[in-house]
Order: structure tokens, then C-alpha cells, then sequence
């Protein structure tokens, strides 16, 4: 007999699975406020960051801006949830949305009007959006390579390379750091926890570090981020500020 048999089953290795007795209105209160607790955890979180990066938010637009205008491209990358996230940046940037719909993210927590003025699309690209290069590369030269690989074939002075990581210190987003740099590449970084390797020996021209040690409102808030630099970095585009 196997030792899963011996010992009762799936339900020993288990337990939750057993039928047990459920009050379901402890369930949903319990849900209710874990909700809740999330919801202000992450609203807490993004006011922080107000105060936290306003100036570097604004410097870092106004440093973008500057190379859209001269022709200049942004590279987005990241891994996992990271690289979803990548891949909304460079869509906002490519294809924004029009006036009547770009409100910025954190109209909430910080007093930015929605636009009327009309929004100027730029050339984005995100590293991860192609399996087969991705692939290709992974099992040719190595995963910790992908992206800096791309940024040597595609990128040129001027252009942006924008890397999101939650914890500072993913292996191919160091290297294309490195790699951007290398080319005379504007960087951006967006980490969490305290910063990680990325926030050592000046890695990247702007870093927003979000302190919070949860994966999961380090992502949220590099969101928001995003979302206001590319509200703010329209703002210097079509001359607002």
C-alpha cells in the first residue's frame, strides 16, 4: 500500500479538502476585510510615493520627453507579472488613450486634472511580446541575456530602456541595464523592497524604489508610476509644462 493509502488518502497530505463543517458568513466577513486591509494598504502605499518621488518623477519626464523628441524609442522589460506590466507601459505609450479617457491612475491620491489636450503616441517596444526571439535567445545564449541581447541589436543613443522588477535583482534586467547604458540609452528603473542590486553603483539614470516587501503592491504601485510618468512625460510632449 502507498503511503498516501496508509495514512488516509489525498485528505492526510490535504487536510482542507476534508468535508468540514463552514460558517459561511465568518467566510465572507473574513474576505470582506481582507479585501479591505488590501485596499488601504495599497492606497496608503501610492500616497507615499507622492512625496516619496515627485521630483525624480518630473525630472525623469522631462528626460524622456527630451529623447522622444529627438527620435528616440522606449524598450520595456521585465519577468513574470512584471514583464504584463512592461508590455501595458509600452502599449500606453504606443497607442495612449484618447483626451476624453486619459485620466491618470492616481487621480485619487494626487491632484492631477485629466487631460484635454491632445495625446502624441510614441515608438515602444516590449522585449517580451515576441516567444520565438525570446525562446530562441533563452536556449542560445542563456535566459539571464534576453534582454540585453535585443537592446544590443535594436537599441541606439538616445532611445529609453524602461526595466520593472520587484525585487531589484533579476539577472537579465541587470544586464540590460548594463547594456543600455553601454549605448548611451536613458534608464529607468522601477523596483521594490529597498531597491536591491539595481539601486547599487548607480545602475540607472532614475530609480523609484516602492518600499513595501508584499510582490503584490510592488506591483501595483510600479503601475501607478508608470502611469503618471506617462501622463507627466505628455505633458512636456505637447507642451503643457
Amino acid at each position: 500500500m502507498s503511503a498516501v493509502g496508509e495514512s488516509g488518502g489525498i485528505e492526510a497530505l490535504y487536510p482542507f479538502l476534508a468535508p468540514a463543517p463552514v460558517d459561511r458568513e465568518a467566510v465572507v466577513a473574513d474576505l470582506c476585510a481582507s479585501t479591505r486591509r488590501k485596499a488601504d494598504e495599497i492606497v496608503a502605499l501610492r500616497r507615499s510615493l507622492v512625496a516619496l518621488h515627485a521630483e525624480r518623477l518630473v525630472a525623469c519626464a522631462r528626460a524622456m520627453a527630451a529623447a522622444f523628441n529627438a527620435g528616440g524609442r522606449l524598450f520595456a522589460f521585465g519577468n513574470g507579472g512584471s514583464s504584463t506590466d512592461a508590455q501595458a507601459v509600452a502599449q500606453l505609450f504606443a497607442a495612449p488613450p484618447e483626451p476624453a479617457h486619459a485620466v491618470a491612475a492616481v487621480a485619487s491620491v494626487t491632484p492631477v486634472p485629466a487631460r484635454a489636450e491632445p495625446v502624441r503616441a510614441v515608438a515602444a517596444v516590449p522585449l517580451a511580446q515576441d516567444v520565438a526571439l525570446l525562446t530562441a535567445l533563452s536556449n542560445d545564449v542563456g535566459y539571464e541575456l534576453v534582454f540585453a541581447r535585443q537592446l544590443a541589436a535594436l537599441g541606439r543613443r538616445g532611445d529609453v530602456a524602461m526595466g520593472l522588477s520587484t525585487s531589484g535583482g533579476s539577472a537579465n534586467v541587470l544586464n540590460a541595464m548594463a547594456e543600455a547604458s553601454r549605448r548611451g540609452m536613458l534608464t529607468v528603473g522601477l523596483v521594490g523592497y529597498d531597491g536591491g542590486p539595481m539601486a547599487q553603483e548607480d545602475r540607472v539614470a532614475y530609480l523609484f524604489v516602492v518600499p513595501s516587501a508584499s510582490v503584490h503592491r510592488i506591483q501595483e504601485a510600479q503601475i501607478t508610476l508608470c502611469h503618471v510618468l506617462w501622463e507627466l512625460t505628455q505633458r512636456v510632449l505637447t507642451g503643457e509644462t
